[in-house]
């Protein structure tokens, strides 16, 4: 269908042919099947806290002797939740808390408050529970209360539904601007032992380093020593949710949790283990498919656009390069429009802020098709090619800087029409 042209909808009216997709990610998906991790248990219910059509509340029981580790948003306004689950972090959590809706951000201390009622609500529900041992999360709304009342109902019905193997429903249950539930898989055997993580995700707008805005929740059943489970999460949210942007915001709910429960009954894992390695791909697999179904399913985003930086002099300056272009507005519009107006991208390039930066040297594809060379356009560039290329819903920009070895990847996301309205009408 050609972009330029108009089309009319069942009612008659003349509507632009790019808001077909507005409430669709990009891509095929299919919410895969999740095997039970032994050890941790998933309950959800209904509070009806900004909508009534789907479960907003999430409760996770992990066994006895679990590891847990999290990384949390560095915004300076971190909500109330955040702060309580950075405490409770240290008490050996024995349960998961999360509501969507209501982000109970910027709800000075009587948020707070708040957030430890729901704690205490959830401890009262389970055996042997303790507030303290409840990790909290919530997202949605700034700036608003929690609403009580609707928690204290839904909280002991989500809890009464614990089970094995209903991840699909905890990923259904957090979502905010979400159009699909965001879930990954992986099963591998370490010392012949069958291991399985699972993680879902949630995310749509607001999302940037550091962290994106997102809650994600990985579970698995191999046993890793608690200092290794610290040392393998940051590196893969660094590699994965952090290397990807649909708009340049980030949020104060942002967080990552990994259980293990150890039910695997392999050897600890430590750094030093057979297994270490093995184990850490898995992980990084499993976040990098969840970043990306983040991206695909950015607020009104109809292509997924994948950065790929080369012969940088070091990683963070590969970094940089790639995640000026993702953010730039006029490449985002660009993309959206399905125009290769690949002088945009190399404006981006040209603000970076490389030091002593030889621009003859860099190199710039768009998909297959070469656009620049030797500080100019390629001579073989064919703007017909090119089109073909902007066209696809997935499309790859590929800089070589010709400065040194080092390389990185960046995801991002148009920025179409309906982007704006789902962030102008978010509260109504």
């Amino acid at each position: 269908m050609d972009p330029g042209k108009n089309t009319s909808n069942a009612t008659g009216n003349w509507t632009d042919p790019r808001l077909i997709k507005a409430d669709m990610a990009v891509g095929e998906y299919c919410f895969p099947e999740m095997p039970e991790v032994s050890g941790i248990r998933l309950g959800t219910a209904n509070a009806g806290i900004k909508q009534t059509e789907r479960d907003d509340v999430l409760v996770v029981e992990m066994a006895a002797n679990s590891a847990c580790a999290a990384v949390f948003t560095n915004n300076a306004f971190c909500a109330a939740p955040v702060k309580l689950a950075r405490e409770n972090l240290k008490n050996s959590p024995g349960w998961l808390l999360v509501n969507s809706g209501n982000a109970n951000a910027g709800t000075g201390q009587q948020g707070v408050l708040d957030t430890k009622s729901t704690c205490e609500m959830l401890s009262s529900s389970v055996a042997g529970g303790d507030a303290c041992r409840v990790l909290p999360f919530s997202t949605g709304v700034i700036g608003e209360s929690l609403p009580l009342n609707k928690l204290e109902k839904a909280i002991p019905v989500a809890v009464q539904g614990l089970s094995d193997g209903t991840w699909e429903n905890a990923a259904n249950a957090i979502m905010t601007t979400d159009t699909r539930p965001k879930g990954s898989t992986r099963e591998f055997e370490i010392e012949g032992r069958r291991v399985v993580i699972n993680g879902i995700a949630k995310g749509s707008g607001m999302i940037h380093p550091d962290m994106a805005t997102m809650l994600s929740f990985i579970g698995t059943n191999a046993n890793v020593e608690q200092e290794t489970l610290s040392h393998c999460l940051p590196s893969a949210v660094e590699q994965s949710f952090n290397r990807i942007s649909v708009d340049g915001d980030t949020s104060t709910n942002d967080a990552c949790v990994l259980m293990a429960t150890g039910a695997a009954g392999n050897r600890p894992i430590t750094v030093n283990s057979q297994g270490f390695e093995f184990f850490r791909k898995m992980l990084q697999e499993v976040c990098a498919e969840l970043a990306e179904l983040i991206i695909r399913d950015g607020e009104g985003a109809t292509k997924l656009l994948r950065i790929v930086v080369q012969q940088a002099l070091s990683e963070k300056e590969a970094l940089t390069v790639a995640q000026t272009i993702a953010s730039s507005p006029l490449v985002k519009t660009a993309v959206f429009a399905s125009d290769p107006n690949w002088g945009r991208i190399l404006a981006a390039i040209g603000r970076s802020g490389l030091k002593s930066f030889d621009i003859d040297r860099v190199v710039l594809w768009l998909g297959d098709v070469l656009l620049v060379c030797n500080g100019g356009v390629a001579p073989e560039y064919c703007e017909e090619k090119a089109q073909r290329v902007m066209d696809r819903d997935d499309i790859t920009i590929r800089v070589l800087l010709g400065r040194g070895s080092a390389s990185q990847t960046f995801l991002s996301c148009d920025f179409s029409y309906d982007y704006v309205r789902i962030n102008a009408d978010y509260r109504t």
